[in-house]
């Protein structure tokens, strides 16, 4: 029988708002995290994959063939060759890891002790809002976060979230992908762009807090509603 890659549901949780990810988040932070470990020791193979990533930016899945095994979708097309997964829901998911890992890789460029995905980390609204911390909003970063929101297609959309990651990378400010991947599936249903929209302009406008760790209290997280086959990436080994 064939099904669907779940949607995304928010969820609320005493501190930041996070909740187990979906089947694309889960790939794309398994990953990312093989990846930016690479890129972290400096390894030739890993620096030389995101240079071919950087180099897909603004293109479709469909459209880079030579990014083709670069981009960790395998366990997404096992299940779709077993008749799990519908073809839509393939080629929502397919578009949605390509666009966050792409993504990612600009935005780890150059920062090769800091890591730029982090699980559970910043959702996109709350980590735009740390461009300008205290109570006043940047005006021009708000514009180009208003943009990212009224995003027509993908492809627009992917165009417009790379000039907000050229701003998180200059400011080293990192970013869930896992979680950006999760929503960028769910941005391409019906109705589910409203639902994603909704969750950044919360993380957005929420007011931040020190939280017990060192860390910073966020509200506005939300993934799909599924199994969690992750674990948070400063945990991983």
């Amino acid at each position: 029988m064939t099904t669907t890659v779940p949607t995304a549901k928010a969820v609320s949780a005493r501190g930041p708002r996070q909740a187990p990810l979906g089947p694309v988040g889960a790939v794309v932070h398994q990953h990312i995290n093989a990846l930016q470990r690479g890129y972290l020791d400096d390894r030739s193979d890993a620096v030389s994959t995101l240079a071919r990533l950087r180099r897909g930016i603004g293109r479709s899945a469909g459209e880079a063939p030579d990014l083709w095994g670069l981009i960790g979708t395998e366990p997404l097309y096992a299940r779709y060759e077993r008749g799990e997964v519908a073809e839509e829901a393939m080629r929502r998911a397919e578009e949605a890891a390509y666009a966050a890992v792409t993504l990612w890789s600009l935005h780890q460029q150059s920062h090769h002790l800091a890591r730029m995905h982090r699980r559970p980390g910043p959702e996109l609204g709350s980590a735009v809002r740390r461009l300008h911390p205290g109570p006043e909003i940047d005006e021009p970063t708000r514009r180009r976060f208003v943009r990212v929101g009224t995003a027509a297609t993908p492809a627009v959309l992917a165009g417009r979230l790379r000039d907000l990651v050229l701003l998180l990378r200059r400011d080293t400010i990192p970013l869930d992908y896992a979680l950006l991947a999760d929503q960028l599936y769910t941005w391409q249903q019906p109705g589910g762009s409203s639902s994603v929209r909704r969750s950044w302009g919360r993380s957005y406008l929420a007011v931040h807090r020190p939280a017990s760790g060192g860390g910073t209290a966020e509200a506005g997280q939300s993934a799909p509603d599924d199994f969690d086959t992750t674990t948070p990436e400063d945990d991983t080994p």
